[in-house]
């Protein structure tokens, strides 16, 4: 059984552009509301521009492959693996950074600074201190963060093209 629509080649379509509002709305944030992004907000982004690759190059596979529907529904499948591989690790970023926001684990050096030992040490941290902390919750919804939403999501969206993907498979056999 499969997925109904086309093999995959919707899914991918639909997570590819889900990952372009994701990301659209994360620069929104940035360039129209003046929300800086920090270390690992940036980091967040180079995941769904992973999935917004993997899925134009998976569309672009599957219309190669348009005259074999069961070579398509693979190909389809592999893409949606991968799109749901970037979609974890999305998540993993955006859960890690969701923690820290939440001071439940320390974060990077790049983002948090400890407490220096020499005046030496003050100044190379103050010279080399990001203008964002990673460690500050810059706009909430509902009590989470840009981050945990962020997290939330893409674990579903990775879920749904996991699911999408062992069907698109099945469907290729």
């Amino acid at each position: 059984m499969g997925i109904g629509m086309g093999n995959g080649v919707t899914v991918l379509l639909l997570l590819g552009l889900i990952s372009a509002a994701m990301l659209g709305a994360a620069l929104v944030s940035q360039y129209a509301f003046g929300l800086a992004p920090c270390t690992m907000c940036h980091w967040q982004r180079w995941a769904h521009i992973a999935v917004i690759a993997l899925a134009v190059i998976g569309l672009i596979a599957c219309r190669a492959t348009a005259a074999d529907p069961a070579r398509r529904a693979r190909v389809a499948g592999h893409a949606l693996a991968a799109v749901a591989l970037a979609f974890l690790v999305g998540a993993g970023i955006a859960g890690f950074h969701a923690g820290v926001e939440l001071h439940w684990w320390e974060g990077i050096t790049t983002c948090a600074s400890g407490t220096p030992q020499s005046l030496d040490d003050l100044k190379a941290q103050l010279m080399s201190a990001p203008l964002v902390r990673c460690d500050e919750v810059a706009f909430a919804f509902a009590g989470i963060s840009m981050a945990g939403w962020n997290g939330i999501l893409s674990l579903l969206l990775a879920v749904f093209a996991g699911v999408a993907a062992r069907q698109s498979l099945a469907a290729g056999r």
